[in-house]
């Protein structure tokens, strides 16, 4: 299993970034898959899940109507689409397979003027 993240970087708030997590490894569209994010001394904590069809989406309170997570199976894709962004989203943001419990590398989103 490996999940390699991109699109992360500098942001000034109220911007927007879009990440992306290319998969490979496993049968990538029958598995939910989610972000997280952990910002310095803070937990690492769930920002967006997605099922395997990408019918069905959550987020955190913090992020709702913000943030929008998405997937194309046939590219074995997910993605984050942040937008409005505030300071307190900086943080490294990590692709997630909660059925085989594997991380990506991770990719620093930096929100600050």
């Amino acid at each position: 299993v490996q999940l390699v993240e991109s699109g992360g970087g500098w942001v000034q708030p109220g911007g927007s970034l879009r990440l992306s997590c290319a998969a490979s490894g496993f049968p990538f569209s029958i598995y939910d898959m989610r972000w997280y994010r952990q910002a310095p001394g803070k937990e690492r904590e769930l920002v967006a899940s997605i099922s395997s069809t990408g019918s069905s989406t959550s987020y955190a309170d913090s992020v709702k109507g913000r943030f929008l997570i998405s997937r194309d199976n046939a590219k074995k894709m997910v993605y984050l689409q942040m937008n409005s962004l505030k300071p307190e989203d900086t943080a490294v943001y990590f692709c997630y397979a909660p059925v085989f419990y594997s991380w990506g590398q991770g990719t620093q989103v930096t929100v600050s003027s």
